[in-house]
């Protein structure tokens, strides 16, 4: 139960740096016109660092060491930004509407993103940091 209670957790903080990803990329795609895939990298930035920084702290509970921690979210993200860059560039070549592929790319990161996290960044560190419980 308390790992399904995590995965929740971890659904609701991931929802809420959707929002920021979405709003994000609105503003720089649409209000200030900036290259579609400038403004799909530059968002998904912002969210990640929401995601991780309340990932880490509610989620997991982790104690873990910031930087080692982090380090290994962005060897997640050298792999998983130039392929999603690409799967949007690519559907979008194709004339799949820009929303609809950059939420697809966001349900593609959410799954990965937990499996990831879950069982490798903070496979042993999980619950160090109970005072956030």
């Amino acid at each position: 139960m308390k790992e399904f209670f995590r995965f929740l957790k971890f659904a609701l903080i991931s929802a809420s740096a959707g929002l920021i990803e979405l709003g994000s990329f609105t503003l720089f795609n649409e209000l200030l016109h900036w290259p579609y895939w400038l403004s799909y990298m530059v968002a998904l930035v912002l969210s990640v660092l929401w995601n991780f920084t309340l990932n880490r702290k509610y989620t997991f509970q982790s104690a873990a060491d910031v930087p080692s921690a982090m380090l290994k979210v962005a060897l997640f993200y050298a792999v998983f930004v130039p392929a999603s860059t690409w799967i949007e560039h690519y559907m979008t070549g194709l004339g799949v509407n820009e929303y609809i592929v950059t939420i697809g790319n966001m349900v593609l990161n959410f799954i990965l993103e937990f499996l990831y996290q879950r069982f490798y960044v903070f496979k042993d560190s999980i619950d160090t940091n109970t005072k956030n419980a």
